[in-house]
C-alpha cells in the first residue's frame, strides 16, 4: 500500500508535467503561426495597396509614404487578433522592416523600407504561466518569421 502511494504521486507529477508541456507547445505553435500571419500581411500589404504598413518605398518616383510606418496598427492587430483565437495574450510584437540591416545594406534601397523585395521580420513574445499552479515559474515564449515583400 506504501508502494502505491509512492508510485502514484510519482506518476501524478509526471502526468501533471507531460501536460504542461504540451500546453506550453501548443502556445509556442500558437506564437510561431501568429508571427508567420503577421509577416504574411506585411509581405502582401506592402507599398503597393491603400492599407500599406511600413517605412515606404524609397525608391519610387514619387516617393510612397505609408501612413502606418511601424506596421504597429495593421500588422501588429492582425498577430494579436490571430493569437487571441487560440486564448493567447500577445502584448510584446516587434516588427523590423530593417532585419540585421538587410535593407540598409541594400544598394538598391539604402535604408528600411517595405517596398518589394525588401525583408521584414515579426518577433512575438508571450509570459506563458503554467495551467496548475505547483510553484512552478512562469516561461517567457518567443517566435520569430521573416519574409521578402512582393507587392
Amino acid at each position: 500500500m506504501v508502494e502505491f502511494a509512492l508510485v502514484i504521486g510519482f506518476v501524478f507529477l509526471l502526468f501533471v508535467a507531460m501536460m504542461q508541456l504540451i500546453l506550453m507547445m501548443s502556445a509556442y505553435n500558437t506564437l510561431a503561426d501568429a508571427a508567420k500571419e503577421g509577416v504574411r500581411y506585411a509581405i502582401v500589404h506592402g507599398t503597393g495597396n491603400s492599407n500599406c504598413s511600413g517605412p515606404g518605398n524609397p525608391t519610387s518616383n514619387p516617393i510612397i509614404i505609408c501612413g502606418d510606418p511601424t506596421g504597429s496598427t495593421f500588422v501588429k492587430r492582425r498577430v494579436t487578433d490571430f493569437a487571441a483565437l487560440s486564448f493567447q495574450n500577445v502584448t510584446n510584437v516587434t516588427i523590423d522592416y530593417d532585419p540585421n540591416g538587410a535593407n540598409t545594406a541594400s544598394p538598391r534601397y539604402g535604408q528600411a523600407c517595405s517596398a518589394p523585395g525588401c525583408m521584414v521580420k515579426i518577433t512575438v513574445s508571450h509570459a506563458y504561466t503554467p495551467l496548475f499552479g505547483l510553484g512552478w515559474p512562469s516561461v517567457t515564449i518567443s517566435a520569430a518569421a521573416s519574409g521578402r515583400i512582393m507587392n
